[in-house]
């Protein structure tokens, strides 16, 4: 049976040894992607733990910290449901008991860029809180979705500089039978909304082809695929290819590699992407 818990000194009478269980990390909300995450992290036969926490170092003042959706209750089912065995859901007191004053700081060149040059400091926040989430949850393994890409490669990267004794695992992205990214961001979006979401994943797609054919023309390319998405009635942030293995500008012949974009659809924010 799935226990819901509150405090490390919980956490540590169940897990009382390093090492023993698999993680995934969550701010609540969840839906399928965050699920099939969960489901990976069992296939590993250790005791599964997810967190549930709504981290506000990596809110920027003038963003969706106060209205992000807690759904504990909810989310505690759809847990149990996909084989969670422990949901450790501290509140702001237990996870800081004191302005967090340390800091983990990522390497500006991975975590400034996309996402780090239009959120300053996010993945300061969320290196911060994974850092002292696997100081309490002191896993084997963690399982973290390829939505976020640029999250994905930064805690990878914090991990392997740090030497911490945990495999990062990547899980697919999941989309709705339309092809737009499940996110938990999704429930702002009206029926209307929802349906020109898939705009986003289309454009990068087009970006992806029209680069295979012309990579000399990337800048020229990026430039008309943020035009064509504004024409839309987005307000796209970026939309980019980058190298799978820094996120650097490619030069001709770097293989593997991603198309990126984050774009503002009315007043709410979608980041996708897109392997090829």
């Amino acid at each position: 049976m799935m226990k819901t818990i509150h405090t490390l000194a919980e956490l540590r009478r169940l897990l009382p040894d390093a090492g023993t269980c698999a993680f995934v990390p969550t701010m609540g909300n969840l839906h399928e992607g965050h699920l099939s995450l969960v489901r990976q992290a069992a296939g590993h036969g250790m005791p599964v733990v997810a967190s549930i926490f709504v981290n506000r170092l990596q809110f920027a003042p003038h963003e969706d910290f106060d209205r992000y959706p807690r759904t504990l209750a909810r989310d505690c089912e759809l847990l149990d449901a996909a084989g969670c065995d422990i949901v450790f859901a501290p509140d702001e007191q237990e996870l800081y008991p004191q302005p967090q004053t340390f800091k983990v700081l990522p390497d500006p060149a991975l975590a400034d860029i996309l996402e780090g040059h239009f959120r300053p400091g996010f993945f300061t926040g969320v290196c911060t809180v994974v850092m002292k989430l696997f100081g309490c949850v002191r896993p084997k393994l963690a399982v973290f979705g390829k939505k976020d890409y640029q999250q994905l490669m930064v805690i990878r990267r914090m991990v392997e500089q740090f030497a911490l004794p945990i495999a990062i695992e990547a899980g697919e992205t999941c989309r709705a039978s339309s092809g737009l990214a499940l996110s938990s961001r999704n429930g702002y979006l009206s029926e209307e909304q929802r349906s020109k979401a898939t705009e986003l994943v289309a454009a990068l797609r087009l970006l992806a082809e029209r680069y295979r054919e012309a990579p000399s023309r990337l800048v020229e390319l990026e430039a008309q695929a943020m035009r064509e998405l504004a024409a839309q009635g987005w307000a796209p942030d970026y939309l980019t290819v980058r190298r799978r293995s820094d996120l650097a500008s490619p030069a001709a012949g770097d293989a593997p590699l991603v198309a990126l974009g984050a774009a503002k659809l009315a007043n709410t924010r979608l980041i996708d992407n897109i392997e090829f």
